[in-house]
């Protein structure tokens, strides 16, 4: 995200500590997967916040545990991810940013396992932190990453040891990493190591890059996303460390992490390293992914970074209207951000929030879950976007529509607006059944006359959802099995 200093607002990481034995509970409990595991889950994490704030929160379960059999891939031709089995795998996403380097492990336990139970299945982490935490660049124990400031090819073996153990907790509860090797940082300035990696030269960042090869080529779990929040003049730079990760790590993905409004895949037009193109805009999200999928070569295409909740307007029912869009838009995944969580418990962010642990089940972050838990019961893969308004009349006025190819299964996201004009002429059933989906509480309500005729129709919504908003789902058709 465009990350800049704001008011000062300090949280005090020794308010309060966590037994270790109940966070290790926690994650055994977590990796489970199943149902059971799932309320226990739910039980520690009320534990720990008690213990840990004073005062419990709600947490939404997420109704889908599956774990992902990494590693993923990208098979020709297909705009979405697969796991290990061939099953199309949703990235559904939380920025962590900090997370290796502002946390401890009992809290990181906390964390993962908040997420987890939420739904969420894959993380944004930075390995180094430049500027956002509390000891940057060193981490929440003091241990610097390099021997020597800016040496990239003389790695600290206790920070990575630090490193290594946060992202075998994520793997063992089942989250793809998104995981930024050099932050370059915003306009290349301070709060990335883009200088350093211009003094440091091609040499050591490749050395540096054959390095996290070597120490990460056996966590199928990695996607690397290279470069942060910056265009930077002279790639080669970045080029380096992904050709040191690839000579050791052939099968990792990667993909990048551009100035905001940048057509990755143009910018990185020529790069045969780059298997996801991400979107990163604050402007219209589903714009952004139509651009992305103009993409030749037919990579995947995800929402990697939009508003986030608590900054610049960002409210629960703005999060998930991107991530609606970007869904019914053609994206195979979305990443959801909130502050303070993205930094943790670092001082003076946009005057955050309060403490983080007191915003993990924010709106947006419910929201997120609802949406995951509706998605995972449909064949969203093969969703095409309504993009000729054949289906939604005046649809880009706060309409989005996608169906599958044969008419089964459509998706309609509304908001700012009371009704929706649809043509069901096209649809495969005769009959087709209608519900509204609230994406505020998970909620489902049923449309006024369903099964609905096969003609033109307007429905309107049931009013305000369970958060005040106006944002509602329709889906029409059945679910898969």
């Amino acid at each position: 995200m465009q990350r800049c200093a704001g008011a000062d607002h300090r949280s005090k990481s020794n308010e309060a500590r966590m037994d270790t034995c109940s966070a290790k509970r926690l994650v055994v409990a977590a990796a489970c997967g199943a149902l059971v595991a799932a309320v226990a889950i739910a039980g520690i994490i009320a534990h720990q916040r008690r213990s840990f704030v004073g005062r419990d929160h709600d947490l939404v379960l997420s109704s889908s545990r599956v774990p992902t059999a990494f590693p993923l891939s990208v098979s020709p031709g297909q705009r979405y991810l697969r796991d290990a089995q061939g099953k199309p795998f949703l990235l559904h996403g939380d920025t962590a940013w900090s997370l290796l380097a502002d946390l401890s492990r009992e809290e990181v336990d906390v964390y993962l396992a908040d997420r987890r139970a939420r739904g969420f299945n894959t993380i944004v982490v930075n390995l180094l932190e430049h500027r956002f935490a509390r000891k940057a660049p060193a981490n929440v124990y003091g241990d610097q990453p390099f021997s020597q400031p800016g040496r990239f090819d003389l790695p600290n073996e206790a920070y990575f040891a630090q490193a290594d153990w946060v992202l075998s907790r994520a793997r063992d509860l089942g989250f793809l990493v998104l995981l930024t090797p050099a932050y370059t940082g915003w306009h290349g300035e301070e709060e990335g190591w883009w200088k350093e990696m211009v003094a440091a030269g091609g040499e050591a960042l490749y050395a540096y890059g054959k390095f996290l090869g070597a120490r990460y080529q056996h966590f199928d779990n990695i996607v690397w996303l290279d470069g942060g929040d910056y265009d930077p003049p002279d790639k080669d730079l970045v080029r380096q460390i992904i050709r040191g990760i690839k000579e050791v790590a052939p099968g990792q993905l990667h993909s990048v992490h551009p100035a905001p409004e940048t057509a990755a895949a143009d910018f990185w037009s020529s790069e045969p390293w780059l298997d996801l193109i991400p979107v990163y805009t604050y402007r219209s999200v589903c714009q952004g992914v139509r651009r992305a999928l103009t993409d030749k070569q037919m990579r995947p295409v995800f929402l990697l970074e939009s508003t986030y909740e608590n900054e610049h307007g960002g409210s629960g029912a703005v999060v998930r209207s991107q991530a609606y869009e970007a869904l019914l838009c053609g994206a195979a995944g979305t990443i959801y951000g909130n502050n303070p969580i993205w930094h943790f418990n670092h001082p003076g962010i946009y005057k955050a929030q309060g403490n983080w642990w007191k915003n993990l089940g924010s709106p947006g972050a419910q929201s997120m879950t609802h949406l995951y838990n509706l998605f995972s019961g449909l064949s969203w893969w093969e969703l095409h976007p309504d993009e000729q308004g054949v289906l939604v009349h005046g649809k880009d006025a706060g309409a989005v529509a996608a169906s599958t190819r044969d008419g089964a299964l459509t998706v309609i996201y509304v908001s700012g607006r009371r009704s929706v004009e649809l043509d069901l002429s096209g649809l495969l059933d005769l009959a087709v059944d209608a519900s509204w989906f609230d994406p505020a509480s998970g909620a489902e309500v049923d449309v006024a006359g369903s099964p609905l005729a096969r003609k033109k129709q307007v429905l309107r919504t049931p009013g305000s959802n369970a958060g005040g908003d106006d944002d509602w789902v329709l889906v029409l058709g059945n679910p898969t099995d």
